[in-house]
């Protein structure tokens, strides 16, 4: 399958850029091997602007997003797509210079899944995943369907769990709308799914839900927009049933290893400063196969567990 990402690293920090006529784009200035060339703030709307994801806690970014309203332009309202360190901090910045009032899902590990809130509890170690600000808390909730309409835009939300249980994208309505993704969908690479407030499962159910979508254009958290949203989502879902794949080979192979064992053979053509986040990733994997009864853990489950096929349908 012909690779869809765009990986250009050219960037502008400190201004906003016009993406369509209701969309500008402020990237922060936070690049890294796990937010490319930045986290993407979008303002949306004209004279009362909504901002989608502040970022993290810098105040360049804050600054730039204020600099890039035009005269008499003002913050009505702020969203955040998830609770990582990249992207909600920046809310409580631009929430104390503009009083806007700041939406989203809920805190840190709302809407986690039975299962996950049970290993979450678990004690067990799952590394360092991509930072979750827990210390956010939004002034107004939003759930499916609700929206927002400042400035002439419509923005409506989809609950869209997976990366973070608490992951919204934003639908911009009308003609010249897309879909803000957050991590869900990002134009330069595939997204981490870091249990447990990571679900493969979710994150599956969510890919199949925006395919079915059909929209014109997808704006994520980081990266070049997404010009062919169900070429992406194709390819998304392909490269996470091929991963499946190579782990359940891999484990037939060896007759039981961890995920970090499994990490190493698998991804070893991938830089190994992403290997911590890919261990996360293969880990997701393994509790999807668990789940299905396809796969089995020596003792409790976690990331330094030993896993084994099951010999079950399927598992081979």
């Amino acid at each position: 399958m012909t690779d869809p990402f765009n990986r250009d690293p050219a960037a502008e920090y400190g201004r906003a850029v016009r993406l369509a006529p209701q969309v500008r784009r402020v990237t922060a200035p936070n690049p890294s091997p796990m937010t490319f060339t930045g986290t993407q703030s979008y303002l949306v709307g004209e004279g009362e602007v909504m901002v989608i994801d502040p970022g993290p806690a810098d105040p360049a970014q804050a600054r730039a997003i204020l600099e890039s309203l035009g005269r008499g332009e003002r913050v009505a309202a702020i969203l955040v797509t998830h609770t990582h360190v990249d992207h909600s901090p920046g809310a409580a910045l631009l929430k104390a210079e503009t009083g806007a009032p700041v939406f989203a899902f809920g805190p840190h590990g709302a809407g986690m899944s039975a299962e996950m809130a049970a290993l979450a509890a678990s004690g067990a170690e799952f590394g360092g995943g991509e930072g979750g600000d827990h210390a956010f808390r939004p002034d107004e909730t939003m759930r499916e369907g609700d929206a927002l309409e400042f400035g002439g835009a419509r923005l409506v939300a989809l609950h869209t769990p997976g990366h973070l249980s608490n992951h919204l994208a934003f639908a911009l309505e009308g003609e010249g709308g897309g879909v803000f993704t957050g991590d869900l969908v990002m134009g330069w690479a595939t997204t981490l799914v870091s249990p447990p407030e990571g679900d493969m499962a979710a994150f599956m159910a969510s890919l199949a839900r925006m395919s079915a979508r059909e929209d014109a254009v997808f704006w994520p958290g980081h990266g070049h927009a997404v010009e062919d949203p169900a070429g992406m989502i194709a390819h998304q879902a392909a490269h996470r049933r091929g991963r499946e794949k190579q782990i359940v080979a891999a484990l037939a192979s060896a007759g039981e290893a961890t995920p970090a064992a499994l990490t190493a053979e698998i991804y070893a053509d991938v830089d190994p400063r992403l290997h911590g986040a890919a261990e996360r990733n293969v880990f997701a994997h393994l509790l999807g196969l668990v789940s299905e009864g396809r796969a089995e853990a020596e003792g409790a489950l976690s990331p330094a567990a030993r896993f084994r096929l099951t010999g079950r349908p399927g598992a081979a």
